[in-house]
């Protein structure tokens, strides 16, 4: 891509991010209104020193000292003034930018929610999660940092320029002799500085990866001795970030050095220029010599200081509309599955209807081929078969996390992308055997932050499901936090819980992912009851791992490379001595071992 088309592109996305300033167009007003002011009060106070001294200073009239009093105060008041405006300058850019990225974050997140499973398959978590946070805060700069002060340091330096040419413009000239010098520094320190942040972002990536990967996995580090190993590793990822860092720095140990020195000979061409003045014959000159020495002196200060600021405001600028871009991208995708169904109200004591489904995750790569099934109301259906055989896939499918390409879906006449999608999901809860719990209270987890199930309901439900006594037990009762993931809890109370979640949300199906293969006996004994409990009254399908949970059930469907191999119950499967047959023979033969 040109620079040019880069710049039309950056244009394009700054544009964008205007349009969502229009909601809070009064703090954009406001915040460029005080620092409009700022700019014109930013060269008063040098002129209105400068007048005094040579009025006043060198005068021999006895009301002098108080009239050069007079005006001085009118400088301090002038500073006051200039506080006051920064104050409200400040607050307002900063009130548009934290509610322009509050919207935005809103927006995002309410997009993201609702994007497809396959999206968060294939989206690493530390990228989303960059997006939303980190991202989102770098926009915020472009108007509390970036936009604004580029604004009142350019209106400042064409202030600043005026008073000065006013004043006298051949020492306006003398004193801008190093600015170009300047400007050629300010650019290749702009670019200098931009390549040591990517540098710096990619090393600050790979650190927290590192950390976040480490810390998740420390047991196994542990397990297997690799301390040693890894903080080796983490010493070299540390090594890079600290050079990345180093970098930075260097640029700005060249940069702010080079600008006090040209600021330096501004001032010593002033001076020198100063010295021809008073070894000439002109009286007026040298009356006016003290006042216009100063002026200038606090000019040239005033003048590099913008041009010095100007380089990082418009690497932030940059930073900015780079980062938006990349939310922008987010915001502009399409994974969202269509919820364009109507029907909020069916009828889910009928019988639910697979014809000739046919799903892929990638495709043409058949996951499901041809499924046709009936599953009855109130009836237990079970999967059963090898790892990736597509049991998990049928379940994803008549929840909807993924739509699948050929084929129906019907609860009834229904068909489920008929159904309001929030209306269809109500309807299914799905025990899953990795039990994800909120770093939360255990209320919350359970109700999942749903206000109209009230603490009597959680209550009654634990009872019904047999974790009332062990969740009492615990400190602060069902208000006691979990701690992230729930790993606090052991496997079989987190199993529990997401029970109870399932009960007090009382849906029509019920999807059970096999809950007793990773618990002891204890609590396998209390999740049979539980499931018993659950399964009563409410189609259930149960996704099998040990037949011996599963020889109940009214229906059993083996599934073997994405198709129906064979269907029926448990007894009528033995006596077909087919694949079903063998897997059992094969896990009661290991058993008995």
């Amino acid at each position: 891509m040109s620079d040019k088309s880069a710049r039309k592109v950056d244009f394009g996305i700054f544009k964008r991010l205007l349009a969502h300033a229009k909601p809070y167009r009064l703090y954009l007003i406001l915040s460029l209104l005080f620092t409009i002011i700022l700019a014109g009060l930013a060269p008063l106070n040098p002129s209105i020193l400068g007048y005094a001294i040579n009025t006043y200073a060198v005068a021999e009239e006895t009301q002098s000292a108080e009239k050069l009093m007079y005006w001085i105060m009118l400088a301090g008041g002038v500073l006051m003034l200039q506080a006051v405006f920064m104050y409200f300058s400040t607050y307002f850019s900063n009130l548009l930018a934290q509610s322009i990225i509050r919207d935005l974050r809103k927006k995002l997140y309410k997009h993201m929610v609702g994007f497809k499973m396959k999206y968060f398959d294939k989206t690493p978590i530390g990228t989303i999660v960059t997006r939303s946070v980190s991202d989102i805060e770098a926009v915020s700069e472009v108007f509390s940092q970036g936009l604004i002060n580029i604004i009142g340091d350019l209106l400042s330096l064409a202030a600043i320029l005026g008073f000065m040419i006013y004043m006298d413009a051949t020492l306006t000239l003398l004193v801008l002799i190093p600015i170009p010098l300047l400007l050629f520094a300010t650019k290749v320190f702009a670019k200098a500085m931009k390549s040591a942040f990517q540098k710096e972002r990619v090393a600050v990536n790979r650190l927290n990866t590192f950390v976040q990967e480490r810390l998740t996995g420390m047991a196994i580090l542990q397990m297997f001795s690799r301390e040693k190993i890894e903080s080796n590793k983490f010493d070299t990822i540390n090594k890079a970030h600290l050079k990345s860092h180093i970098d930075a720095i260097w640029a700005f140990s060249i940069f702010f050095p080079l600008v006090e020195i040209l600021s330096s000979l501004s001032i010593s061409a002033l001076l020198v220029y100063m010295a021809v003045l008073v070894s000439g014959d002109d009286i007026e000159s040298k009356t006016n010599l003290v006042g216009t020495v100063l002026s200038f002196t606090m000019y040239v200060s005033l003048l590099y200081r913008p041009i010095r600021q100007l380089a990082d405001k418009f690497n932030v600028l940059q930073r900015g509309i780079v980062r938006a871009e990349r939310v922008f991208e987010t915001l502009d995708l399409t994974e969202h599955i269509d919820d364009s169904g109507a029907v909020k109200e069916v009828d889910f004591q009928q019988t639910i209807h697979l014809k000739d489904v046919n799903f892929a995750y990638v495709k043409e790569d058949w996951v499901l081929k041809n499924i046709n099934l009936d599953i009855q109301p109130n009836s237990t259906v079970a999967f059963v078969g090898a790892t990736g055989a597509g049991k998990s896939s049928i379940v994803n499918l008549l929840a909807r996390f993924y739509e699948f390409q050929k084929g129906s879906i019907k609860v009834g006449d229904t068909d489920i992308r008929e159904m309001d999608l929030s209306y269809l999901r109500r309807n299914i809860s799905i025990v899953l055997q990795d039990v994800f719990l909120f770093s939360d209270s255990i209320h919350n987890n359970i109700t999942l932050g749903d206000e109209s199930i009230s603490r009597e309901q959680v209550i009654e439900a634990a009872k019904e499901v047999g974790a009332h006594d062990f969740i009492m037990r615990l400190p602060g009762d069902y208000n006691y936090q979990v701690g992230e993931r729930g790993g606090v809890l052991s496997v079989g109370q987190r199993q529990l819980l997401s029970f109870i979640r399932a009960y007090v949300y009382n849906p029509h199906i019920l999807v059970l992912d096999e809950a007793t293969s990773s618990v002891d006996g204890e609590s396998e004994e209390l999740i049979q009851k539980a499931t018993e409990k659950l399964t009563q009254g409410r189609t259930s399908i149960v996704i099998a791992h040990r037949l011996s949970t599963i020889q109940n059930a009214d229906k059993i469907v083996v599934l073997e490379k994405g198709e129906i191999v064979e269907q029926g119950n448990h007894q009528s499967l033995l006596e077909q001595d087919g694949y079903y047959k063998n897997l059992y023979e094969k896990q009661f033969l290991e058993n008995e071992k």
